[in-house]
C-alpha cells in the first residue's frame, strides 16, 4: 500500500495499491521533495475517464515504471473531481505547453510546483514517432541531474504565462450588448451538423447550455432556424446510441457524427444539464417527446445516482470487466432470450440489434432508422432487458458526491418537478438542498466540495457557491418559498466577499483563504460545464432584479463587463455567459404577488407551461411579509390585499396598474 490508502476519493483508492509510491496533493510530498531534492511527477485523472484506466493498468502497476518513478521522482496523484483548482492550474500549463489538454494529465514540476513538461496519456514505450512514459522518465531524470538550470528556466516561463494569461481579462472598457449575443449565435449555426444534429465534427459533446441559449435566443429575435438547432440537436442525441435506452440517461459524449457510439461513461453533470434542456425543449414544443426523454434522464439519475442521504453521485464508468462499454451492448440471441421469439425481434428490429453490430461484434441500441417509433418508458418488457442487463455485468460507480454537480441537479429537478408536473422530482431537488446543508457545510457555514462516505472535504470553491445559489434561486423560482431566497442572498454575498478580484473585475476560481498555487485562476471558458463566473454572472442578475439592491445591480454590472470583454473574441465558447448578458439586454418582467395565504394555482399554472426565463417573481404573503422585506426592501411598501391576491408587474423600468386577476396580466 502507498500514501493514497486512507484518501476517500475513489480514483485515488484505485491507484493505493500501486507499486508507485503515491502521495495525495500535501504538504508532506513538497517537503519530501525538496530534502532528497527530486521533482515531482503528478497525475491528474477521474475514477470513470477511460485512458486513466489505461494508462494505470499499462504504466503505473508496471514494476519498471514503479522502480523509475520512486527512485528519480516525488509521486502525486490528485482526483481532479475533488481539486477542480489544481486541475485547472496544470491543464492550463498543459495547454499553453502542448496547444491541447486531456485526462490523464501528466505534470513534471519542481518542488516548488513549477511545471517543466505537460501531457496526457502516454503509453509505457514510445511508439510511432512519440515518447514513452519510461523514455520521459529517464530523460527528465538525467536533465535535473546534468541540466537542471533549462528545466528551471522553463518552469519560471510558464508559470509567468500562465499567471498572464489568467489576469488578462478586466472588463474596463467593455459592455455587453446585443451583437455578442448575435456572433455567439452565428459561431454555433456556421458549425451546426444539418445532417445529424450537434457541432462540429467528431467527437460531438452534448454542451447543453449551448442548447439552452439556442432555444431562448431563438424565442427572443423570433429566429426559427436557432430554435431548429437546439431541437434537431436535442432529437438526434435521444434516438442515438448517446442515449441509454434500456436504463435511461446519457453517456458522456459520441466518438462518431451520427451519436451512435459513445465513449460510455455517464457524468452527473451532463445528464444534470441535458434534463434542464430536453424540459425547456419541451416548455417551447409542447413535444411529449422531449418530455418522455426528460422523465427517463430524471428517473435515471433518481434511481442510479442517487445516495440514501439524499444526494448524488458522481458518475459510472464505461468499462465493464475490463471491457469499454460491454455493458451497453447486446446480441440479437440476448435479446431474444430475454425477451421471447415475437418480443425479442421486434426490440431488434425497432432497436438495431443486428447479426454484425455496430460496434466491435455487438449492437449499441439505438434509434437511428427508425426515428423514434420505440417501446413506451414505463414498458415492463424494457425493464425485463434493464434487469438482466445488471444482473449480466456491474458498472463501477463513482460514489463520492460534490457539490457543484449536485448543484445542477437541484436547478434540472427543480425545473422538471415543475413543468413535467411531477413532485417526485422537486422532492428530490431538495432532499438534494437539505443533504449539502447537513452533510456539506462546515460548522462556520463554509462549503465543502466533496463528500463521501461520512466526509467532506477540501475547502469550496467558487462552481459550489455560484451554482448552489443558482440552485437556491432556482428552488425559489419553482416554490417562491422566501427561505430559498434568503439562503441565496447569503451564498452571494459569500462568494462576493470571498472570491471576488477587490482590484480589478471577475472571480478567483479559489478563495482568499485558500492554498496557494502557482497561479490563481479565474475560469471563463463554458466547456463540459458552464464556468463559475458565468454562474456569478446570472446570480448576481437575477439578484439585481429580485431585491432591487444596488450592491447587486453594481455587481451584476462589473461582472457582465467581465464576461463581455472575456468572451469577445469567441462568444459560442461561452453561451452560459451570453445567457447572463441577455438577462439585462433583452425585455425583463418583474412580478410581484401579493396575497394573504398561498402561490395562487393560476402563477403555478403559468410557470409550469412557460420557459419563464425574462420573468422574475416576488411572492409576499401575510406570513412571510418581514423575511421578504429583508430580501427585497422595496416590497415593505407592498400591502397586503384585502382581497384574495393582488399582482404588480412592472417591464424595463415601467409599472403597470395592480390588477385582482393574473389572466388579466401579460407576462410574456
Amino acid at each position: 500500500m502507498n500514501k493514497l490508502y486512507n484518501e476517500k476519493s475513489p480514483y485515488l483508492l484505485q491507484h493505493a495499491e500501486n507499486p508507485v509510491n503515491w502521495y495525495p496533493w500535501c504538504e508532506e510530498a513538497f517537503r519530501k521533495a525538496e530534502e532528497e531534492d527530486k521533482p515531482i511527477f503528478l497525475s491528474i485523472g477521474y475514477s470513470t475517464c477511460h485512458w486513466c484506466h489505461v494508462m494505470a493498468h499499462e504504466s503505473f502497476e508496471d514494476p519498471q515504471v514503479a522502480d523509475l518513478l520512486n527512485r528519480d521522482f516525488i509521486n502525486i496523484k490528485v482526483d481532479r473531481e475533488e481539486r477542480p483548482d489544481i486541475d485547472a492550474v496544470y491543464m492550463s500549463v498543459c495547454q499553453v505547453m502542448t496547444g491541447s489538454g486531456g485526462w490523464p494529465l501528466t505534470i513534471l514540476m519542481t518542488p516548488q510546483q513549477k511545471p517543466f513538461f505537460a501531457g496526457t496519456y502516454l503509453s509505457k514505450t514510445g511508439a510511432y514517432g512519440r515518447m514513452g512514459l519510461i523514455d520521459l522518465l529517464e530523460q527528465a531524470a538525467s536533465l535535473w541531474a546534468d541540466n537542471r538550470k533549462a528545466l528551471l528556466d522553463t518552469g519560471n516561463e510558464i508559470t509567468a504565462v500562465i499567471n498572464q494569461k489568467s489576469s488578462k481579462h478586466s472588463g474596463h472598457g467593455s459592455e455587453p450588448d446585443r451583437s455578442l449575443i448575435e456572433q455567439a449565435a452565428f459561431q454555433l449555426s456556421h458549425h451546426f451538423d444539418k445532417t445529424w444534429g450537434g457541432f462540429g465534427r467528431a467527437p460531438k459533446f452534448p454542451t447543453p447550455h449551448n442548447l439552452l441559449f439556442l432555444m431562448r435566443y431563438g424565442a427572443v429575435s423570433q429566429d426559427s432556424d436557432l430554435m431548429y438547432m437546439a431541437f434537431a440537436t436535442l432529437e438526434a442525441m435521444a434516438l442515438g446510441g448517446i442515449h441509454d435506452h434500456i436504463g435511461g440517461g446519457f453517456s458522456r459524449y459520441s466518438t462518431d457524427e451520427k451519436w451512435l457510439v459513445p465513449h460510455f461513461e455517464k457524468m452527473l453533470y451532463d445528464n444534470a444539464l441535458l434534463l434542464m434542456a430536453y424540459v425547456k425543449a419541451y416548455q417551447y414544443t409542447n413535444d411529449t417527446f422531449f418530455a418522455d426523454i426528460a422523465h427517463r434522464t430524471a428517473r435515471y439519475i433518481l434511481r442510479e445516482l442517487t445516495s440514501n442521504e439524499g444526494g448524488c453521485y458522481c458518475g459510472q464508468d464505461a468499462d465493464s470487466d475490463g471491457v469499454e462499454g460491454k455493458y451497453y451492448v447486446f446480441t440479437p440471441e440476448e435479446i431474444v432470450q430475454v425477451l421471447g421469439k415475437t418480443d425479442g425481434e421486434e426490440f431488434c428490429r425497432l432497436y438495431d440489434i443486428t447479426k454484425h453490430g455496430n460496434f466491435e461484434g455487438k449492437s449499441i441500441p439505438n434509434q437511428l432508422q427508425t426515428s423514434g417509433d420505440g417501446w413506451t418508458r414505463d414498458d415492463p418488457r424494457r425493464k425485463q432487458l434493464y434487469d438482466y442487463r445488471l444482473r449480466r455485468t456491474q458498472l463501477h460507480k463513482d460514489d463520492k458526491l460534490l457539490l457543484s454537480w449536485n448543484s445542477w441537479t437541484i436547478i434540472a429537478l427543480a425545473q422538471a418537478g415543475l413543468a413535467l408536473d411531477e413532485p417526485a422530482y422537486l422532492e428530490a431537488a431538495i432532499r438534494i438542498h437539505q443533504f449539502i446543508e447537513h452533510h456539506m457545510t462546515s460548522a462556520d457555514d463554509q462549503l465543502y466540495v466533496r463528500w463521501r462516505n461520512g466526509e467532506a472535504a477540501h475547502t469550496g470553491q467558487l462552481d459550489d457557491y455560484a451554482v448552489y445559489a443558482l440552485s437556491l434561486l432556482e428552488l425559489y423560482q419553482t416554490t417562491l418559498d422566501v427561505q430559498y431566497l434568503e439562503k441565496a442572498i447569503h451564498r452571494a454575498k459569500q462568494l462576493d466577499d470571498r472570491f471576488a478580484d477587490q482590484k480589478d473585475s471577475g472571480y478567483f476560481m479559489t478563495s482568499s483563504d485558500s492554498e496557494i498555487l502557482i497561479s490563481r485562476p479565474k475560469e471563463i471558458y463554458d466547456g463540459a460545464i458552464p464556468s463559475g463566473n458565468s454562474v456569478v454572472g446570472m446570480v448576481l442578475q437575477k439578484l439585481a432584479y429580485l431585491t432591487g439592491e444596488t450592491r447587486w445591480q453594481d455587481a451584476a454590472q462589473r461582472q457582465l463587463q467581465f464576461l463581455a470583454d472575456a468572451n469577445r473574441n469567441y462568444p459560442a465558447g461561452g453561451c452560459f455567459a451570453m445567457l447572463a448578458m441577455m438577462d439585462a439586454l433583452y425585455p425583463h418582467t418583474e412580478l410581484v404577488c401579493i396575497s394573504k395565504e398561498n402561490v395562487p394555482a393560476e402563477l403555478t399554472k403559468y410557470l409550469q407551461d412557460h420557459p419563464a426565463d425574462h420573468l422574475s417573481i416576488l411572492m409576499k404573503t401575510t406570513k412571510n411579509a418581514e423575511r421578504m422585506g429583508r430580501c427585497a426592501p422595496f416590497t415593505e411598501h407592498y400591502p397586503i390585499p384585502e382581497q384574495e391576491t393582488m399582482y404588480y408587474l412592472c417591464e424595463n423600468g415601467m409599472c403597470q396598474a395592480p390588477v385582482q386577476e393574473f389572466s388579466m396580466l401579460d407576462p410574456a
